[in-house]
């Protein structure tokens, strides 16, 4: 989050047009439309989740006087939103945030790792779910579950693979002795640090919850 972030009442106006686009409602929490919101707000995406269910309610008179103006005419929505980025140096953070100190959380599991672009923190959050539903043996490419999980973030099945031959040797159960050299080594042992000892119906929910991004 950043320093002293609040909402901003201008925000309706980004989270309405998310609410209205295609099918219209509630997204879910990791839609890859609401993590790119928070990460453009840096507001996490659960706030957002929240402040889009008071829209469904139509909880407040703004809220119904922006629903009024906007719900029935995307067009206007749509101007109104492009104003608001360009006023607010949205797409330009580093000015819109010029002078506040920046200190992301959630923001670092949904961007692309220095060490590899093509994958995410996140994404090595759902490895470890499937690690957990999987034995040694099982865990190489030809395995189907691995090839789905692979097909579902566009990578290739062997690159999952190597991800679930890392966490085996950070698994104190399997005592691996031999060494892993990989440039995904540290951002797996943070992964694995913060979510090796979560309880295992929690951690496949959350890891469920986060492929919604790649739908």
């Amino acid at each position: 989050m950043t320093k002293n972030a609040v909402w901003n009442d201008d925000y309706w106006l980004l989270l309405m047009q998310l609410y209205l686009r295609k099918p219209v409602g509630i997204k879910p929490l990791y839609a890859r439309d609401m993590v790119e919101l928070s990460l453009e707000l840096h507001i996490a995406p659960e706030a957002l989740q929240s402040r889009m269910q008071q829209i469904a309610r139509l909880e407040t008179p703004r809220i119904e006087r922006i629903w009024q103006t906007y719900a029935d005419n995307p067009r206007r929505l749509s101007r109104a939103v492009r104003l608001l980025r360009e006023m607010k140096g949205f797409g330009a953070a580093g000015n819109f945030y010029d002078g506040v100190e920046v200190q992301e959380t959630f923001e670092k599991d949904f961007r692309p790792l220095a060490e590899d672009e093509r994958i995410r923190p996140m994404m090595l959050i759902i490895i470890l779910n499937l690690y957990f539903q999987l034995t040694p043996l099982t865990m190489v490419a030809a395995t189907p579950e691995v090839q789905e999980l692979a097909r579902l973030f566009k990578l290739k099945a062997d690159d999952v693979a190597l991800v679930l031959d890392i966490y085996q040797h950070m698994d104190p159960y399997l005592n691996r002795e031999d060494v892993v050299l990989s440039p995904l080594l540290l951002p797996c042992q943070q992964v694995w640090q913060r979510y090796s000892n979560m309880e295992p119906n929690q951690l496949n929910a959350y890891a469920e919850e986060l492929k919604a991004f790649f739908k």
